[in-house]
């Protein structure tokens, strides 16, 4: 006989679970959710600023802790695990869950990119902690935007140039406090001189949409973050997409080797941002968001100072301008990961189609600009293509502003005609190579732009004229390379990078540039294998990090033989 069990509940219980004692999930501790409302203040809940929330928290505790992610959650009513995924993300966010170590009140980022790198970053590296402190942070640091500079030390977020370990102790000491950058260029100067005459002449009816477009576009003028994407027929694209439309400007250049939107920004700042107005008009975009690198706090602030001048002119009131700012990640500046972070997000890339063009900011049309290509607007419409066509070099037409770094007498930002040779760039606007040093090859566009013999110096710096040997120009940010220079370690240099700042979302950067490294770190190259590797990263990476990181890596196998024999090393 089956005897089946009693359906009845026991004795003294109701036949129902007894609730937990506490809800499920991470508790908000009041008194972090008081500090957390006392610290957004009348600022909205909104999705988008969830990384501008943040950076309130980690500036004013130095880390995010727990106890602040869950009180920051609650308050704006998301999961945990957006604010945690988020968060964790970005470089510049210290997250600290229970149990672990609160971070030392200041931190000392050291930035290890090729040009410090050269310049002795890895023995800041070494010193720095002993001569600091056990109180003080020591970290490693991707390109900071200064390169001309080189080595570079940031206390906190401001910058130490050609730092050596006194120089970052008395910093240190000092305390690192962000004040808004003193541009020569203020509102009331750049109006005096002339500007927003422009704008003002387009506001007013007294030019037309089809105009301006047809002057960008005589003028060849280019999208000169990288892509070299004509602006006038960009314009045009976006014009032609439903309203409401919005526009968004990069100002995250990350790309080591690069610092021209940040010397533009710093010394003419009106003239980028009556650029940026003009082009909102042009396109009827309804808001203007700048992206700025949080490796440039001056900036920001002079900017934050300079665009309230604007609004209080009444010079924005066909747009509302947002600036918002990045947290540490390289691959905010590819446009789409850029427009995933000024929505709140990781800066993840985005399949495309659809373009951001057609589905952007809010799944709105945008136009996406970089800072330097908006500079050269109000110059371009005031004085005519033909005056901006009339320079240029080896058949090219135009201007173009290259980030020179590296062993040379005189670096920094040259202006120079389109299609210059490096050896002209050097030896005219350089002041020639540095003492001692024999030239032995360059970086014609940063770390992704591939690396070149000097037996190749005299081909035209400009778009469409390196690709078929392997490179290409990018932003414009050259690196010269000596004989004491071992071309190995540079391709190694730039493979961490990119390791470094993959954003993780695709398998083929994600291990690619990881597998790189350690097989690049490793006595002789596995050239088949890491041949092999590059093949892989370049066919089915989402976006260009993964697509570009074999370029250097791919330049020493094919240009600099005679290294692959050598040990590796180092500076």
């Amino acid at each position: 006989m089956n005897v089946r069990p009693s359906q009845h509940p026991p004795a003294g219980g109701s036949g129902r679970r007894r609730p937990p004692k506490t809800p499920k999930g991470r508790q908000v501790d009041p008194k972090a959710l008081e500090e957390v409302r006392a610290l957004l203040g009348e600022r909205p809940r909104r999705r988008d600023l969830l990384i501008e929330h943040l950076h309130l928290i980690q500036d004013k505790y130095g880390h995010l802790s727990a106890a602040h992610l869950a009180a920051l959650a609650a308050e704006m009513k998301l999961a945990l695990t957006e604010v945690y995924e988020v968060a964790t993300f970005y470089s510049h966010f210290d997250v600290v869950t229970e149990g672990d170590a609160v971070p030392p009140a200041i931190t000392v980022r050291v930035c290890d990119s090729l040009s410090c790198a050269m310049r002795g970053a890895e023995k800041l590296l070494a010193e720095l902690p002993a001569k600091l402190g056990r109180d003080v942070r020591v970290v490693r640091a991707p390109c900071m935007g200064a390169c001309d500079r080189a080595p570079v030390v940031a206390v906190g977020h401001m910058q130490t140039f050609a730092a050596t370990p006194e120089k970052v102790s008395a910093a240190v000491n000092e305390g690192a406090h962000a004040h808004a950058f003193p541009t020569p260029k203020p509102f009331a100067v750049y109006q005096a001189e002339g500007g927003y005459r422009l704008l003002n002449a387009c506001l007013e009816g007294n030019s037309t949409r089809d105009d301006i477009i047809a002057v960008v576009s005589d003028a060849g003028l280019r999208g000169l973050g990288g892509a070299g994407f004509p602006t006038g027929r960009k314009w045009s694209l976006v014009r032609a997409e439903p309203a409401p439309r919005l526009m968004a400007v990069n100002a995250d250049e990350g790309e080591p080797g690069t610092f021209k939107d940040r010397y533009y920004l710093e010394r003419d700042p009106h003239r980028f941002l009556e650029g940026v107005l003009i082009a909102a008009w042009v396109v009827e975009a309804a808001e203007v968001y700048i992206y700025i690198r949080d490796e440039y706090p001056e900036v920001r602030l002079m900017l934050e100072a300079e665009i309230a001048e604007v609004e209080k002119a009444g010079l924005s009131r066909h747009t509302k301008i947002h600036l918002r700012r990045g947290a540490g990640a390289y691959i905010c500046g590819e446009e789409s990961a850029m427009i995933e972070s000024i929505e709140g997000k990781r800066g993840l890339p985005r399949h495309r189609p659809p373009y951001v063009a057609q589905v952007g900011l809010f799944g709105r049309p945008t136009l996406e600009q970089n800072v330097e290509t908006m500079f050269w607007v109000r110059d371009i419409i005031e004085k005519g293509a033909a005056w901006f066509t009339s320079h240029g070099r080896h058949e090219r037409k135009g201007f173009r502003s290259f980030s020179v770094s590296g062993r040379v007498k005189e670096p920094g930002v040259k202006l120079a005609p389109a299609g210059i040779t490096v050896r002209e760039l050097i030896d005219e606007f350089c002041g020639g190579m540095e003492e001692g040093h024999t030239f032995k090859g360059y970086l014609p566009g940063g770390a992704s732009g591939g690396i070149l013999p000097a037996s190749m110096a005299d081909l035209p710096l400009d778009f469409g004229t390196l690709e078929k040997y392997g490179c290409f120009v990018g932003s414009h940010a050259v690196v010269i390379l000596s004989d004491k220079d071992d071309m190995k370690a540079v391709a190694l240099n730039l493979m961490r990078f990119f390791e470094d700042e993959s954003c993780g979302q695709c398998t083929p950067c994600r291990v690619g540039t990881e597998k790189a490294a350690k097989l690049m770190s490793q006595g002789p190259w596995d050239e088949a294998l890491l041949n092999e590797l590059s093949a892989a990263m370049r066919d089915a990476s989402i976006c260009g990090l993964g697509q570009a990181a074999p370029n250097p890596l791919q330049s020493v196998l094919k240009y600099f033989r005679d290294d692959l024999t050598k040990s590796l090393g180092t500076w």
